[in-house]
């Protein structure tokens, strides 16, 4: 299917796609602006609120695969609807529970629904759909969306803390993941299945196949950077910015800057995708962070010099994922590609439970955050290098 055949149903099913990457993934990304006020009211440690959090990105990681896999057989939508339904039972669960035992587990509903509703598993959808001409700069577009829907959450997040309270507001994050249901038909009616047909034997022949490449263990281990670096900025920035002395509004406003500048860095992401070397961008994405993030950590800190570091590091933010997925595309084929997207993502969600997790575990010891900081740069600068092995060279039926 391709957009000469079929325009309408094509771009209808993009902007629908769009739609479920800004409302499934802006809340989940700003979550960590309720850290500080949770953690306050129910006399919590911020390893809580960490943990929960991290669990929430182990559980999508492993859900990721499994989410892929029933989406090359039975398409996407059924898998977005499952995923949205378990996003808003978990987020509503996070509103009702005391104990923090209880709030930990919900991470693991909250992360298995956003694992099969997330942006990942639309852009791969919508990728899907497209020419291979097309392919780069349509995932950019999906991972636009999804960072317009951080641009928004994050004041919006704020505002629901700020006026109706920590608790009601998560109930309206709940609710948000409903309004996703809608939208699906449009996905539906042009999202069919890449692999209906294919047995068992042939889903783990794809994944042995990728397993044995060098460049999908390259993107695997570089991704699982990408995942590190951003889920400990998004859970911990808010707080790390209000520990230094600035206002509660300036930790908020950065996740929305990173939200709002990661739009650009993903259009611009996609559109070089097209034109030039993905592997090669990729090692500037993540040498460029080891360098924003050394910036960020010597220069005194004030309003200013966080809203810089995070518009720069909104660029460099959701970036990789289509020069990654467009890698993924590239080098393996389509006919299993959520299948191995979704593994990728796996090694993105590790590093996010590591980062999110760790962030609240070494400032509850020390008392800060230096050493997540400077783990942050390293990671950058090895990731770099781990994707200069990567053969970009196309598999013949993805031409």
């Amino acid at each position: 299917m391709t957009t000469q055949t079929q325009p309408k149903p094509i771009t209808a099913a993009i902007i629908a796609g769009c739609i479920v990457a800004f409302l499934g993934f802006g809340f989940t990304a700003t979550f960590g602006v309720f850290l500080r006020p949770m953690s306050a009211d129910l006399g919590w440690g911020r390893e809580v609120f960490s943990l929960s959090v991290a669990i929430q990105a182990l559980c999508w990681g492993f859900t990721q695969p499994v989410a892929g896999m029933v989406a090359d057989r039975y398409g996407s939508a059924r898998v977005l609807a499952v995923g949205a339904i378990l996003s808003a039972l978990g987020f509503y669960l996070r509103g009702v529970v005391d104990m923090p035992q209880l709030f930990v587990l919900t991470g693991i509903i909250v992360g298995m629904g956003t694992g099969a509703c997330s942006f990942p598993v639309v852009i791969v959808a919508l990728g899907k759909i497209v020419t291979p001409q097309q392919r780069s700069f349509v995932m950019g577009l999906g991972t636009a969306a999804a960072s317009l829907g951080m641009f928004i959450a994050a004041p919006a997040s704020l505002a629901l803390v700020g006026y109706v309270g920590w608790r009601t507001g998560i109930f309206v994050i709940a609710a948000s993941f409903l309004l996703i249901l809608p939208v699906l038909i449009f996905i539906a009616r042009v999202g069919a299945p890449t692999a209906a047909n294919a047995s068992s034997g042939e889903f783990g022949k794809a994944i042995k196949s990728a397993l044995n490449d060098r460049s999908f263990i390259c993107l695997f281990l570089g991704f699982f950077v990408c995942g590190f670096h951003v889920a400990f900025i998004s859970t911990h920035l808010p707080a790390y910015v209000a520990d230094k002395g600035l206002a509660v509004i300036v930790g908020g406003w950065s996740l929305g800057l990173i939200g709002l500048f990661n739009i650009i860095g993903s259009f611009g992401a996609g559109w070089t995708g097209q034109h030039l070397s993905k592997k090669w961008t990729l090692t500037t994405i993540y040498t460029s962070r080891a360098i924003v993030i050394t910036a960020f950590l010597l220069v005194p800190i004030s309003p200013a010099s966080v809203y810089v570091f995070s518009a720069v590091m909104g660029v460099l933010w959701l970036s990789t994922v289509p020069l990654t997925m467009g890698l993924v595309a590239q080098t393996q084929g389509l006919t299993f590609l959520s299948t191995l997207v979704g593994m990728i993502f796996l090694g993105h969600q590790t590093g996010s439970f590591i980062g999110a997790w760790l962030g609240g575990r070494m400032y509850d010891i020390t008392g800060d955050y230096s050493l997540m900081w400077w783990s942050a740069v390293v990671l950058g600068l090895l990731s770099a290098l781990i994707h200069i092995p990567i053969n970009e060279r196309a598999k013949p039926q993805t031409a």
